[in-house]
């Protein structure tokens, strides 16, 4: 299997261009809108929004925004589910869920001054015909793409195992997979050797065993992620961009300037730029580039899920994308200018 992602001429076309997003848990998300949140106090609601949300939901509408053909396969229940699988249909992102007996789960966002505070109900519980449904509807779609994102939390009787098993699945049929999750589930699915992982600091922590403060730290977590048997390991840092292990080097990269704003849904659209940037073989500086002008002007957009593309592309000539050469103090840096997002 190729071991570096740095790009090469488009592939033929005809197994289609289909990007799968998978989400194992998705949610209604409720956001509240106060003028400031201050704990231990009661708070008057200046505004409510309930949408289909969830990392894998997130990463699909991005990918259409880019201009991507997304489909989303996942598990849903109850009366929000079929509510997420009608707001799906209206806003023309197709989607097949396996239906639960019990209700899909709420997530509560509440927004003050420049903060996003998130509420995670667990989700519900998956039986095991359930799962193994879920497994075979995966394994008979994923024949139609080129690239799958398997991002967020299992709910409960999802196993550990169940991306580790979704990638070995993909893998079989020649197709590409991201995996953005966290703890045992992230550790097992390393093992299938997945394309590109894309844990945060948080999660990279959780991982490596020890707080990830710094760039270095971050750095080394990505190598740690390539050494377990991922192709490439990125590892986002908030507002400080992300870094990426690709093919032995190690690239910092980040927008040149942070924004404010909701900053929920950024990793989401990074993870969908690096999806898109796997389908088309484009360039690893541009990809990079380019995720870090994304998920910035993700976080100017008051919802996950969607990003400014005005501000995109006003972000992108100033996108820094370094690589990091160790034993070297003097690092080579460079803007990386490219198109602008679609």
């Amino acid at each position: 299997m190729k071991r570096d992602l740095n790009g090469g001429p488009p592939e033929s076309r005809g197994r289609g261009d289909l990007i799968i997003s998978v989400a194992l848990n998705p949610a209604l998300d409720v956001t509240y809108t106060v003028p400031d949140l201050v704990p231990d106090t009661s708070h008057r609601v200046t505004d409510v929004v309930s949408r289909a949300g969830g990392k894998g939901l997130n990463v699909a509408r991005v990918l259409q925004q880019l201009g991507a053909e997304t489909m989303v396969l996942g598990l849903a229940g109850g009366a929000a589910g079929e509510r997420i699988e009608a707001e799906l249909a209206t806003t023309g992102v197709p989607a097949r869920f396996t239906r639960l007996d019990t209700e899909t789960r709420r997530t509560v966002t509440v927004l003050g001054r420049g903060t996003a505070t998130v509420l995670n109900e667990p989700g519900p519980r998956v039986t095991v015909a359930q799962w193994e449904s879920f497994r075979e509807q995966f394994a008979e779609r994923v024949r139609a793409a080129r690239v799958v994102v398997l991002s967020g939390s299992r709910p409960p009787g999802v196993p550990e195992t169940a991306y580790r098993d979704l990638v070995t699945i993909a893998r079989a049929g020649g197709v590409q997979t991201i995996v953005d999750t966290d703890g045992a589930a992230l550790r097992h699915a390393l093992t299938a050797a997945p394309t590109l992982v894309k844990p945060n600091v948080h999660e990279a922590a959780e991982l490596l065993g020890r707080p990830v403060r710094t760039r270095d730290d971050a750095v080394r977590v990505a190598h740690r992620l390539v050494r377990l048997g991922a192709v490439a390991g990125v590892v986002s840092r908030g507002a400080d961009g992300f870094v990426a292990v690709n093919g032995g080097a190690a690239y910092s990269a980040h927008a040149p300037e942070r924004m404010a704003g909701n900053p929920t849904g950024a990793g989401d659209a990074l993870a969908a730029v690096l999806a898109y940037g796997l389908l088309t073989r484009a360039p690893w500086r541009d990809v990079l580039a380019r995720g870090a002008a994304v998920s910035a002007a993700a976080v100017a957009c008051r919802w996950a899920g969607e990003y400014d593309a005005v501000v995109a592309s006003r972000l992108l000539p100033g996108t820094t994308v370094e690589q990091l050469e160790e034993h070297r103090t003097d690092r080579e840096q460079e803007s990386c200018r490219t198109s602008p997002p679609r």
